[in-house]
């Protein structure tokens, strides 16, 4: 069982950066691939970035390229996800996911591949 936990969340303007972290509990956090997705009001949660174990070839989704950077520690069982340029539509909860390295190497883009979640921290974009 893997516990998240999300924080770094907050209130700011466009053009502004802001850092998220995902603490993890369990100590084989290294064994999970981990991915952040997002769910703005009314809309569906979509995938913004995901890493591999190793911290090798993250994936990102295409709304974020060249603004969002996410990577791991695993020795200290954390996850961040570096927001630059933020925009008024990056305005979301954002989630962070482990999703268990058995079958695949690389994160999914899929929300029922991800086994654990964490509880969301929210992220607002003034204009």
């Amino acid at each position: 069982q893997v516990q998240l936990v999300e924080s770094g969340g907050g209130l700011v303007q466009a053009g502004d950066s802001l850092r998220l972290s995902c603490a993890a509990s369990q100590r084989t956090f290294s064994r999970y691939l981990l991915s952040w997705f997002r769910q703005a009001p009314g809309k569906e949660r979509e995938f913004v970035a995901g890493i591999s174990r190793s911290g090798s070839s993250p994936l990102y989704g295409d709304s974020v390229k060249g603004r969002f950077t996410i990577a791991r520690d695993n020795a200290e069982n954390t996850m961040y996800l570096q927001m630059n340029s933020l925009k008024p539509e990056d305005t979301a909860v954002y989630y962070c996911a482990a999703q268990s390295a058995y079958y695949s190497s690389l994160p999914s883009l899929r929300l029922d591949d991800y086994g654990y979640w964490g509880q969301g921290t929210q992220v607002t974009v003034s204009s």
